[in-house]
Order: structure tokens, then sequence, then C-alpha cells
């Protein structure tokens, strides 16, 4: 794939065809597990990943390590071993782990932390969760979506809460494909403008939109049964 080497930083690093490509090669090898609970060809046979938290995880750290484990690799969890910006700067954690492994996945706070591990590793390196973006939670929210609507072109996807991290990725991958995102959020909590005028000028490339409101009810109810009939869920009514 186009993707091999390539970093995942920012949910907008992947383009249209590589989000389509991946959700096909994720469908085959979930269908290959769920039937033989093994891959027949394991994709990542011989490849570590060092997995680099500086935030608690539960299932940002299972996931990653039992996925690489499904598929034939190892994952190693490196937390208080690991102290970028104290013990060791971000540079020498870079340069140090490209010696050792396949590929970085770093959950932090600053996204600078990210970007800098990308410059400076020579090896992949994945955002497994900033302060910016959590585009891998993305990625499996929208394959989700995929999984259950097929064509996710014109699909309205609500969003209630603030402009946050989870919100930002969605926002830039969904608008890639062409949806409809909506936030509904409370004064002062609204996403990055940056982040907006980004997946604004994605949607106008594919015909999808954001759309914002403080209403949660407005937001739930434009992406429930009246605008898109597969929907089975009911939205209750306030109070």
């Amino acid at each position: 794939m186009s993707l091999k080497g390539r970093d995942y930083i920012s949910a907008a690093d992947l383009s249209r065809d590589d989000v389509l490509a991946l959700f096909a090669r994720a469908a085959e090898l979930k269908a290959e597990f769920r039937a033989e609970r093994v891959h027949a060809d394991p994709p990542l046979r011989g490849r570590t990943l060092a997995m680099l938290f500086q935030k608690p995880s539960l299932r940002t750290r299972v996931t990653f390590e039992a996925g690489m484990t499904q598929l034939g690799g190892a994952a190693i969890n490196l937390t208080e071993d690991v102290v970028m910006g104290a013990r060791e700067t971000v540079r020498d954690v870079a340069k140090n782990l490209e010696r050792f492994v396949d590929a970085i996945m770093a959950r932090t706070g600053p996204h600078q932390v990210v970007v800098e591990l990308a410059t400076q590793a020579g090896v992949p390196v994945i955002n497994g969760l900033t302060l910016r973006e959590h585009p891998c939670q993305a990625l499996a929210d929208l394959f989700t979506l995929h999984e259950r609507f097929g064509e996710l072109r014109g699909l309205p996807l609500a969003f209630v809460g603030d402009g946050n991290n989870v919100y930002h990725s969605l926002a830039l991958l969904g608008a890639m494909l062409g949806m409809e995102v909506r936030l509904a959020h409370p004064a002062g909590y609204a996403p990055n403008t940056a982040i907006v005028e980004r997946a604004r000028a994605l949607a106008a490339e594919t015909g999808g939109r954001l759309e914002f409101t403080s209403e949660p009810v407005d937001a739930l109810r434009a992406a429930g049964p009246g605008r898109w009939p597969r929907h089975t869920f009911a939205i209750p009514e306030p109070g």
C-alpha cells in the first residue's frame, strides 16, 4: 500500500483513497481472524512496535498490543521507563527506538511531542492520542459506520461535547469522506479554528460539511431517522 513507511499524526495525513483501502484491508483481516482466530499469513510477523504512554490508557494499550499480537508482531509498553523531555529528550528517544523497533506509537499530551518524534525517528510514528487529535479513534469509529452503512458520503454524524481531540479527528476524517459532521458544544468549548478550517477545505472537495449548535437534541435529531432512514435508534425527548 502507499501507506508503507508513513507517519500517522493527524487524520488529515490520509487521503480518501487511503482510508477506503484501509477499511477494505481491515474488513478482510477482521473476517479472517473472526473465522479462524488466526491469520494464515500474519502481515506483521517479525515486526515490533514501541508504545510510549505519557497518559494512562486501557483501550489504546490493549487494542494496539492485541492487534500487534494477532497480526504476528510484538508490542513493547513503555511508561515510566521513558519520560520524554525529562530523563531523555524526544530526539534521544526517537533516535534510540528507531534502532530497535519497526514503528512507534505515542500517547501524549502536547501534540508537538508526537510531531517531533515523527520528525526525528527513521521509523513510522503513530499518534495514539494528543490534546489536539485522536486519529486512530476516528478511524475505528468510521470503520464501524462503514461496516454498518457502506457508503459514508452524506451520512450525518452527531458529536455531543466539547470540540476536543476526538471531535477534531472525526471532523477531518468525516469531511474527507463527504460526511456531515455535527457538533453540539457548550459556550466556550468550540473546536480549534485551524482544524475547522482544514476540515471545511476537505469538505469543499468532497461535498461534506460541518455544522455547529449549542443544542444537543438538535444535533441528534439531524442525525436521526428523519435524515437517515437506516438508523434504528430513537431520540428521547428532553427532560
